[in-house]
């Protein structure tokens, strides 16, 4: 078996296809080391973790998940198979999230080729979408995608909609009054348009009416001269959830986020996210905030929309750790 983890050019294309994936305001909170031939752990980075928005590492796990899922596609290109131990030390090694194998496999399928191919064309979307409905074989293949990572994908009907939207904007208003979180936000926030962060050119325009179907990062760093907008009238949502809510469910979560994100790039329906109610309940840890029962990990915006643009990534070097 030729391992594409003995080479500087085979591991640099799995690494560039892990880092593709998206994370909570562009933190990119992983770490990867290679440890073998065959061996490569994926980390979580503390120094990159939302210490006031995410304090037990939700949100790291669901960004560190993305990636995983896309470092699994990558391997199934070379020909070869992933097998993973997620969360293999809890106890000792908390940060360590998962060590994968690479093993003797079968060449990729047309459909890890497709998902794959559309790893760098997926960017969360935060323009106004038309109104124009998901189609119900599109919403069915996001549904499976979801159920083959372990994890559940609903759509929301309009009532739910509604519900949803005014428990993001109640939301909104607590958090908007917390100086601690918003001093956290403003940090990753039009930070480092070279590295990370959320820089401006992706923020979007600011909604003109709420509740808004989508996030306005750009509320607490007000950018000049940025756009006012008219957002959908009949915003659809979905909700990823899992049967339990520890982290190795939020990691699992994370990979079938990113299957169900790169499934709806494929078919051309574009993505963004309303985490504000789960960042709040991770905050407080407060019972009876969310109205189904279900553990919900993300609630996500489809549509169709204009092309989004992407941001920046971290250098090959500053993630990975060679023997």
């Amino acid at each position: 078996m030729q391992s594409p983890l003995k080479d500087e050019m085979g591991l640099r294309r799995l690494i560039s296809a892990a880092e593709a994936a998206p994370s909570i305001h562009n933190t990119q909170p992983w770490r990867f080391r290679v440890t073998g031939d065959d061996l490569i752990e994926l980390r979580g980075d503390p120094d990159r973790m939302l210490w006031v928005a995410d304090p037990r590492g939700h949100a790291l796990h669901l960004s560190c998940g993305a990636a995983l899922y896309n470092l699994r596609l990558a391997i199934r290109m070379a020909g070869l198979k992933p097998l993973v131990w997620a969360l293999p030390d809890p106890a000792h090694e908390p940060t360590l999230l998962a060590v994968v194998q690479l093993a003797e496999g079968r060449s990729a399928t047309v459909a890890e080729q497709e998902l794959f191919e559309a790893i760098p064309a997926r960017h969360t979307n935060r323009a106004p979408f038309a109104d124009r409905p998901v189609p119900d074989p599109v919403r069915a293949e996001l549904e499976r995608a979801a159920s083959l990572e372990y994890a559940a994908f609903r759509t929301l009907n309009r009532a739910q909609t509604m519900q949803v939207l005014d428990l993001v904007a109640e939301v909104e208003r607590v958090l908007a009054c917390d100086p601690v979180h918003l001093s956290e936000m403003r940090q990753w926030i039009s930070a480092n348009a070279a590295g990370d962060g959320v820089p401006p050119h992706v923020l979007g325009p600011r909604p003109d009416t709420e509740p808004a179907p989508v996030r306005d990062l750009g509320s607490g760093r007000p950018e000049p001269g940025r756009p006012v907008d008219h957002f959908e009238g009949r915003p659809q949502l979905a909700i990823l959830s899992t049967a339990q809510d520890q982290p190795a469910d939020w990691l699992r979560a994370g990979q079938a986020l990113q299957r169900v994100l790169l499934t709806a790039t494929w078919h051309g329906v574009a993505a963004s996210f309303l985490y504000q109610p789960i960042e709040l309940h991770e905050m407080r840890m407060t019972g009876g905030w969310w109205p189904w029962q279900e553990h919900p990990q993300m609630i996500i915006r489809l549509g169709y929309g204009p092309p989004a643009a992407g941001t920046a990534r971290r250098p090959f070097t500053d993630i990975l750790e060679t023997p």
